[in-house]
């Protein structure tokens, strides 16, 4: 994953060693980077940390309770039967006063302030690790507002500064979550992040990413986000990155009012949200107009739009919805006095399928 992930694995296995206990590495986000062979007992956090790379958010918020992401020196945690946790140490992985990471020892009374002032330099030097590969992504990171430009010459200087970027490459848009910290320098060598990359006001998570890994990392960065996610078309040249974060940015609007598409929307399957996507907000007002009426019915709206999704076939609507077919006729005659369209009409079911669709995204 890392350039130096082999320094902070053998960092770890020799912290285990030295000590004789358990010890595992992870980022600010509780994402897992490295770990030792296990000693001693095992809780059910470190056992999942390591299957699922994570900490759930239960585990996460509890940690956090006791002050780790701030706290200068190591933090004596508890037991908690309750959590499945055992009693451990987390000792932050700061340099120049950030913290960049947390090294977790499980502690079964015998890590003193001795024992850990023991393994001080190895602390240090990963900590130090972490500070270059984040210092790193930041610096390749800062090229994506460039890159993804719509003016050439932007582009071509980003470029310029990424000989080493290929295609096919797609773009990934994430919306940030402010009790969140990911730390986006985690995710592989590949990958161009920038942390607050601006649009219409808003600071988005913007990444651009192998095609091949896209749906991967889009998931994860998710997870790392509890957020919704974007992700556009590939590309097979970088050049034309630019308009895959286009799509992912449509992609992300669409995932974050359209719960059917969440959390992760791809360009590819959003269908004629597509074409929905790329309309001015006043455009989407003006079709939505078309079917105002239904606007004070939700059920009503729900029905319709249910209908027109499955082609006009009642029987397969009302089992979906549970009702009988009467009542779905019954709903359908009471949306077309309200629209005043016909749905037997192909011109005019049309009309309204995207009307309903254009109130989505309003």
């Amino acid at each position: 994953m890392y350039d130096n992930g082999e320094v902070l694995q053998e960092t770890v296995d020799e912290i285990a060693a030295r000590l004789g206990a358990s010890a595992t590495l992870e980022d600010r986000a509780f994402q897992l980077l490295a770990y030792a062979a296990q000693s001693g007992d095992i809780d059910v956090v470190r056992q999942e940390s390591i299957l699922r790379r994570r900490a759930t958010d239960q585990v996460r918020a509890y940690f956090e309770g006791y002050g780790i992401a701030g706290a200068r020196g190591p933090v004596r945690i508890p037991a908690d039967a309750d959590l499945g946790v055992l009693a451990r140490v987390c000792v932050p992985l700061r340099h120049h006063e950030v913290t960049y990471g947390y090294l977790w020892l499980l502690d079964d009374g015998t890590l003193g302030d001795d024992a850990l002032a023991s393994v001080g330099d190895l602390v240090s030097r990963a900590a130090t690790a972490l500070a270059q590969e984040a210092r790193s992504r930041q610096d390749l990171g800062a090229n994506l507002r460039e890159l993804f430009s719509p003016d050439a010459e932007e582009r071509s200087r980003a470029l310029s500064r990424l000989d080493d970027v290929r295609g096919p490459v797609t773009a990934i848009a994430a919306r940030t979550s402010p009790d969140r910290v990911a730390a986006l320098w985690t995710l592989p060598r590949a990958v161009l992040a920038d942390p607050a990359f601006p649009v219409r006001g808003e600071p988005l998570v913007a990444l651009l990413v192998p095609a091949g890994q896209a749906e991967e990392l889009a998931d994860r960065i998710q997870g790392m986000y509890a957020t919704v996610v974007g992700v556009g078309a590939p590309r097979d040249e970088p050049a034309q990155a630019w308009r895959s974060w286009r799509e992912a940015v449509h992609a992300l609007g669409v995932a974050g009012r359209v719960p059917a598409l969440a959390p992760v929307a791809t360009w590819p399957g959003l269908g004629v949200y597509r074409l929905l996507a790329r309309m001015s907000p006043a455009g989407l007002r003006e079709l939505a107009e078309e079917v105002a009426g239904l606007a004070e019915d939700p059920e009503l709206a729900r029905t319709v739009e249910g209908y027109l999704d499955r082609a006009g076939h009642v029987q397969e609507t009302a089992g979906a919805l549970g009702v009988h077919r009467q009542t779905l006729y019954y709903r359908l005659a009471k949306a077309e006095r309200l629209t005043g369209r016909n749905l037997a009409d192909g011109e005019d079911r049309l009309l309204v399928h995207l009307g309903l669709k254009a109130a989505h995204l309003l």
